[in-house]
């Protein structure tokens, strides 16, 4: 072969070499750029705000029979001893 085969042939690896790597940049570039550019929505991390609590639902059985308590049953209010006497005419 001649000195302009030779040439001809180391050009052509050259390029296809520096092609794979500017292909294979691109590729890795363009992954870099996608997941980059997905930004997931984060609004309740983010907050520093307390939600507000949910109302909470009470269930009622419809067929639940409906009971009125005795009056013998029904206790009494207690009133607490302290209540009674006052403190300040217990210290005289």
């Amino acid at each position: 072969m001649s000195l302009e085969a030779y040439f001809l042939y180391f050009c052509v690896n050259f390029i296809e070499k520096i092609m794979r790597k500017v292909l294979a940049l691109a590729f890795i570039g363009s992954l870099f750029v996608v997941n980059c550019s997905k930004k997931p929505e984060n609004n309740l991390q983010d907050s520093n705000t307390m939600l507000e609590e949910p109302e909470a639902t009470t269930v009622v059985d419809s067929t639940a029979k409906k009971v009125t308590p005795d009056a013998s049953t029904t206790p009494a209010p207690a009133t607490p001893e302290a209540a009674k006497t006052d403190s300040a005419a217990a210290k005289k």
